[in-house]
């Protein structure tokens, strides 16, 4: 039975192109990037692909379309024992190990998923707990029966604080409810060899998925890290990684102006240059809306960088902010059509919808109404689009356009790897390390100080002091 991403033809007609138009001083005036400055830039960029090129076998992350056919066949196995032991499955993770999971689920799942009826659901109810806020994990055990609940406990490190305080939660819960049968019940994706959580996995027998090497937090959706949960909800995970590997070969295109995730790269950063320190995504459909998130803590996370050269200090980074069409149309557009010039609005246009709303004849006396009648909301959701690209471009606000053809694994899966190559092509052309993330370190260890883990004694002594020291700015 051959899967229809196995049909270049259909490949082609799901293929993702990027509209940067309105990027240009053509479109919107003074304010945008002219034909010149790219041109300029030319040396540049093509240095930077050819330092993309050589690191290609350092970026671990982009082999995850190619090298994965053993763990998918693994991943699918057990998404299919879930599935018949389970009513529901949780995700344990905060980060890259939770934003992945729901950004896909959201996007391919039906829109109401949890709320289907289990005959309708094309798998168990999914919970993708990403905080600690206690009422939120209180309330958990009120909605699920353990004895028919697998949790997916994932950290790469096995020592994130948030994500073990959970699994010690769900351990002792599931041990209330079921004894030793415990371990069946918990599925654990870690590294293969590092950290305490691979040591528990091992000791206790647990089902374990493994973070290759190489593959940190926000770029491991394409790993088990977010396969899992998308199989055990029925989701095509084979077409989503061909989806990525599909947009891997467009993005091998060395001329920066034709590779899609280039040209994005190379147009933000002359607009960050230009002042333009906010990057908006708004995506037009509803299933897109949590991509935003995903793609919130992949660029603030790889961008966001302090360097020291020539002694003196230099700080990176745009800091990206969701929306969503067309509902911040009516809380956000004002600020992007009447506002300040520091920033630039990359919306996800979809061509179809998966499904389509009559607008139908009912009042059609009063002419203020009347007009929406005989149209639908896929056309109303498409004309609004257009419209506020117009607006935002008459005011003079770059912006930009990722067309897809329709939301599914295959265009879900260029989506992703488009935005990981745009990030990874926007740190060469910075001259920042996009993998690393050193800021997170202070705010770990001031945690691991008040919670009084061992080692940590000078690190809580300047916090009580700090503390101390605030009483007086309190009103």
């Amino acid at each position: 039975h051959m899967k229809r991403f196995e049909s270049r033809e259909w490949r082609d007609s799901m293929r993702l192109r990027v509209d940067y138009n309105n990027m240009m001083q053509e479109f919107v005036g003074m304010r945008g990037i002219g034909a010149a400055m790219l041109a300029e830039q030319r040396p540049q960029y093509e240095a930077a692909a050819l330092r993309m090129e050589e690191k290609r076998g350092e970026m671990k992350w982009r082999q995850l379309p190619f090298n994965q056919s053993e763990v998918v066949h693994q991943i699918l196995e057990t998404a299919a024992w879930v599935r018949r032991n389970c009513d529901a499955f949780v995700v344990l993770g905060i980060g890259g190990s939770a934003l992945g999971p729901i950004a896909v689920q959201q996007a391919l799942s039906h829109l109401r998923y949890n709320d289907l009826p289990a005959a309708k659901r094309s798998g168990p109810k999914l919970y993708v707990e990403d905080n600690i806020d206690p009422e939120r994990m209180a309330s958990l055990m009120d909605v699920i029966d353990p004895a028919r609940t697998v949790f997916n406990v994932i950290t790469k490190s096995g020592s994130t604080s948030e994500t073990m305080s959970q699994l010690l939660w769900a351990t002792d819960f599931l041990k209330n409810a079921v004894g030793d049968a415990w371990r069946e019940h918990v599925i654990a994706t870690t590294d293969a060899e590092k950290g305490n959580l691979i040591k528990i996995a091992k000791e206790n027998d647990l089902r374990t998925f493994f973070v290759p090497d190489g593959v940190g937090g926000r770029f491991s959706e394409l790993c088990p890290v977010g396969l899992l949960a998308a199989a055990v909800c029925g989701i095509d995970i084979e077409e989503l990684l061909a989806g990525a590997a599909y947009m891997d070969a467009l993005c091998s295109e060395q001329d920066a102006l034709k590779n899609p995730a280039y040209i994005l790269a190379a147009l933000e950063v002359l607009a960050m240059k230009q002042g333009c320190n906010i990057s908006v995504l708004m995506p037009y459909a509803d299933s897109l809306r949590f991509m935003s998130d995903w793609y919130a803590q992949l660029w603030a996370e790889s961008l966001g960088k302090k360097l020291v050269k020539d002694g003196k200090v230099l700080r990176f980074g745009q800091t990206p902010v969701k929306s969503l069409g067309v509902t911040d149309q009516h809380s956000q557009v004002q600020l992007y059509t009447d506002g300040p010039f520091d920033k630039t609005i990359t919306f996800i246009s979809v061509e179809k919808y998966r499904s389509d709303v009559a607008v139908p004849h009912v009042f059609d006396d009063i002419p203020g109404i009347a007009f929406l009648s005989g149209h639908s909301l896929g056309e109303l959701i498409s004309a609004e689009f257009r419209a506020t690209e117009h607006a935002v471009t008459v005011s003079g606000h770059m912006n930009k356009n990722i067309i897809m053809p329709e939301v599914n694994e295959f265009t879900l899966g260029q989506l992703i790897m488009l935005f990981e190559m745009q990030t990874a092509f926007a740190g060469e052309l910075l001259g920042i390390d996009a993998f690393d993330q050193p800021g997170v370190e202070e705010g770990k260890n001031a945690t691991y100080a008040l919670l009084g883990k061992p080692g940590y004694e000078a690190k809580l002594d300047e916090l009580k002091k700090a503390e101390e020291a605030k009483k007086k700015l309190i009103v």
